[in-house]
């Protein structure tokens, strides 16, 4: 018997227990991977507060792990028993000491990488690595925005973009944040809370506004982001940490300049087994080469994921969050 999270029904933190669990034997085109470290993401908090509808109740949330292949199923080819291995994918479940996962969801974790740096970065790695490279392709020369840089996608992305060779601008809440960000690469951070970053954006540009705006923040601060687009800027809108956008006139893009708007997602830019591989060795080899620093800035015991939980909520984390196992 081994312990997992369980949620039974939306809500706050506290809707979260820790309980026993009997994982059984993989199935086919399974494997079972006894958890390291567990990655703690924002989307986690969407899937326990119903925003994200999870498949069924109860069930255990996690989407990002590593750690060691205990059993391997039938048909399974690429990953053997003893293999460290890490994932950013669905299904749910991730919250465990031990859960089965389909093996084509996993890849080998490389030697000069740790298990909870992995657990850290494979959910935000990836992420930094789809909008930059894939939902627009930065360019040397780009100035580009990046909404909350100091989170755990946008130390990373500050990071690869500046290797990208992109000047960065990006919004965080206070001066301890601007530090970080600008730490990592970030150009021009703007404390959103008392500066008006549309302003801010339009000065650094010389007016021109920026080709691509990164907004994990949603409804808060989308409006004012369609606004520091330059014409037939692109939109990219991949998270709503400020609660849901709200629902507008579509001729909004083209009276700002025939603006592009996108709502992605890392699961439809690894869906494809070849994808996911792909995003994994770009992350792996940014990371390998010290051009993108994982910053793991709190741990917390699996355990104790309603304080992790709280911690996110409440603004307090910069970084990744990596929950022990």
């Amino acid at each position: 018997m081994t312990k997992c999270i369980q949620v039974n029904e939306a809500g706050g933190p506290e809707v979260m227990h820790w309980v026993d669990a009997d994982i059984g034997d993989p199935g086919e085109g399974e494997i079972r991977v006894r958890h390291t470290a567990v990655g703690l993401n924002f989307i986690d908090v969407y899937f326990r507060t119903g925003t994200y509808p999870p498949p069924a109740y109860p069930f255990t949330p996690g989407l990002e792990g590593a750690g060691v292949v205990e059993a391997v199923g039938d048909g399974v080819t690429d990953v053997q028993t003893g293999n460290r291995v890490a994932y950013a994918a669905p299904p749910l479940g991730a919250y465990a000491e031990v859960r089965n996962i389909p093996a084509e969801k996993v890849v080998n974790v490389p030697e000069n990488v740790d298990d909870q740096t992995a657990a850290a970065m494979m959910l935000k790695g990836m992420t930094a690595e789809y909008l930059l490279c894939r939902t627009y392709v930065v360019q040397a020369g780009d100035t580009i925005l990046f909404h909350a840089a100091a989170g755990g996608v946008g130390l990373i992305a500050c990071q690869w973009a500046k290797h990208l060779g992109a000047t960065v601008i990006g919004t965080v809440s206070s001066d301890e944040k601007a530090e970080l960000a600008k730490a990592h690469g970030c150009d021009y951070p703007i404390i959103y809370t008392r500066e008006n970053f549309v302003g801010r954006v339009k000065e650094i540009t010389d007016g021109q506004g920026v080709p691509v705006v990164y907004d994990s923040v949603g409804k808060t601060t989308f409006t004012d982001s369609l606004d520091c687009l330059q014409p037939l800027g692109k939109m990219v809108s991949f998270g709503q940490s400020s609660g849901k956008v709200e629902p507008f006139d579509i001729g909004v893009l083209s009276a700002k300049g025939s603006l592009y708007l996108t709502r992605p997602t890392l699961m439809t830019y690894t869906a494809n087994r070849s994808d996911l591989v792909n995003s994994a060795n770009a992350l792996f080899d940014v990371v390998g080469q010290g051009k993108v620093k994982i910053d793991i800035n709190q741990t917390c015991p699996l355990a104790e994921a309603v304080r992790a939980h709280q911690d996110l909520e409440g603004r307090k984390t910069t970084g990744s969050t990596v929950l022990t196992v």
